[in-house]
C-alpha cells in the first residue's frame, strides 16, 4: 500500500504544470499511466538512481587529424573551454546526478596504441571532478571510428579489435579501484562511416549484417578485457550498444549481448534524437506539442521497443544522447523535453542531454550549461528534465 501511494503521489506531480523561471515559459502536465512492468534486479536498481544526465560534449570527445599539435589544447578546440570543478559542481546544484564524458582517444596514442599519460591524467582528472560529488560518469570510447581505429567490418575487424582491447586494457588497469559510480562504455556510434548505410540498419545490405556481426564481437571483446583487468572491473556495470547506437541496431536478433562472468551487470545504449526532423535536423521544424499524435507516436513507439525487447526482460537501457536543436523555439523544445523524459522515466529509462557548448549562430545549438558563464541560459529546458526525471516503480 505505502508502494501504491508514493507512486500515485508521484504521478499527480508529474502532471502538474509547472511555471518555470521565465514566466513566459510554462513546462507542460504529462501524465503517463504506470502500466509499464520493470522487473527489480540488480542491474535495474543501479541504473534506477540515476537521475538525470548531462553531456561534457565538443570536449574530449573533439580531434584535429592532420596536426595534432599539442594535444592538451585538442580538450578546448571545439568548445572553446577547458572543464573545471565548478562546471561540475553548477550541473549538480542543478540536479544532475551523471555525467557523460566522451572521449576520444587517437590523436593521444602512439603507433602501438598507448595513451599519452598527460591525457589520460587529465580524463581522470575530470572524472574525479564528478566522482568527488557523489555523480555517476559514463567513460567511452568516441570518435575513434576509423579504418585505422575502429571500424564494423570484417576487413578491419582484427585491426579493430586491438584497438579496443588495447584502450579499454588501459583504462580498466587506470580505473580498476574506482567503485560502480562509474560506467564503462565499448565505443560511440559505430557505423560504416562513408557508406551508403552509414546511418542505415538495413538489413537487406550485407554490409550492414556484416557489421553487426562485427559489433557484437567488439562488444564481447570490450567486457572480457574490463573483467579480466581485476578489482572493481570484476563486477563493474558496462554499457554495450548496436549499429551506430541507434534503436534500429539495437532492437532486431541481429545484436547480440555479450556473454559475462557475472550476471545483470549489462546496459544497453541508445542514442535517439527523436522526432528527427524537430530534434535535429535543420532546419526541419519548429514546432512540438504532445497533443499532437504523430510525434507522440514517433517518441513512445521506439521506446515501447526497447521496454518489450529489453527492459521487461530485465535489461536496462540508458539513452546516452538526446535533445533538440535550438531554432528560436524555447516553448517547442521545453514540450519536447518534457514530454520525452516523462515518457522514458515511466519505461525505467534514464535519459542524457547533450551538450556541445553551443548556443548562437547557426550550426547545431544544443547548448545548456553555459560553461564560461556557470548558467542555463535555457532554464526551462533544465526545469522539464529535472521535473519528469527520476521515479522508477519496480514491479511488486
Amino acid at each position: 500500500m505505502r508502494k501504491l501511494l508514493c507512486l500515485l503521489v508521484a504521478l499527480l506531480t508529474l502532471a502538474m504544470p509547472v511555471l518555470s523561471l521565465a514566466a513566459e515559459i510554462t513546462i507542460p502536465a504529462v501524465e503517463v499511466p504506470p502500466i509499464f512492468k520493470i522487473p527489480d534486479n540488480e542491474v535495474m536498481r543501479f541504473v534506477s538512481q540515476i537521475k538525470v544526465g548531462w553531456n561534457l560534449g565538443n570536449t574530449f570527445d573533439a580531434i584535429r587529424d592532420g596536426n595534432v599539435g599539442d594535444e592538451m589544447t585538442i580538450e578546448k578546440y571545439w568548445c572553446g573551454v577547458y572543464t573545471t570543478p565548478e562546471m561540475i559542481q553548477t550541473l549538480k546544484d542543478a540536479g544532475f546526478n551523471a555525467i557523460r564524458i566522451p572521449v576520444s582517444w587517437h590523436n593521444h596514442v602512439d603507433a602501438d596504441f598507448n595513451i599519452s599519460t598527460q591525457w589520460l591524467d587529465r580524463v581522470q582528472e575530470v572524472v574525479d571532478y564528478a566522482i568527488s560529488r557523489d555523480m555517476f560518469v559514463i567513460l567511452n570510447i568516441h570518435h575513434d571510428t576509423d579504418k585505422k581505429y575502429v571500424y564494423p567490418d570484417s576487413a578491419h575487424l582484427d585491426q579493430s579489435l586491438r584497438y579496443i582491447t588495447s584502450i579499454w586494457g588501459q583504462l580498466a588497469e587506470r580505473f580498476k579501484e574506482y567503485d560502480n559510480k562509474l560506467i564503462f562504455e565499448c565505443i560511440n556510434e559505430t557505423r560504416l562511416v562513408g557508406t551508403d548505410v552509414e546511418w542505415w540498419f538495413n538489413t537487406e545490405d550485407e554490409k550492414i549484417l556484416d557489421a553487426a556481426h562485427c559489433i557484437n564481437q567488439l562488444n564481447q571483446a570490450f567486457v572480457d578485457t574490463v573483467r579480466a583487468a581485476g578489482g572493481s572491473n570484476a563486477d563493474r556495470f558496462l554499457m554495450v550498444s548496436g549499429y551506430a547506437a541507434s534503436t534500429d541496431g539495437t532492437k532486431t536478433e541481429y545484436f547480440k549481448l555479450p556473454t559475462d562472468t557475472i550476471e545483470n551487470h549489462l546496459i544497453v545504449s541508445i542514442h535517439a534524437y527523436t522526432p528527427y526532423s524537430f530534434a535535429l535536423e535543420m532546419p526541419g521544424i519548429k514546432n512540438f506539442s504532445a497533443a499532437l499524435q504523430s510525434e507522440m507516436n514517433d517518441i513512445t513507439f521506439f521506446m515501447n521497443q526497447l521496454h518489450t525487447r529489453y527492459i521487461r526482460n530485465g535489461v536496462p537501457v540508458i539513452i546516452g544522447e538526446f535533445g533538440a536543436l535550438s531554432k528560436d523555439n524555447l516553448q517547442a523544445r521545453v514540450d519536447f523535453t518534457a514530454y520525452y523524459v516523462a515518457n522514458a522515466t515511466a519505461r525505467g529509462i534514464p535519459c542524457f542531454w547533450w551538450d556541445n557548448n553551443h548556443f548562437k549562430g547557426s550550426g547545431e545549438r544544443f547548448g545548456l550549461l553555459n560553461r564560461q558563464q556557470l548558467t542555463f541560459p535555457d532554464q526551462p529546458i533544465v526545469d522539464a528534465l529535472m521535473q519528469y526525471s527520476g521515479i522508477t516503480a519496480f514491479e511488486e
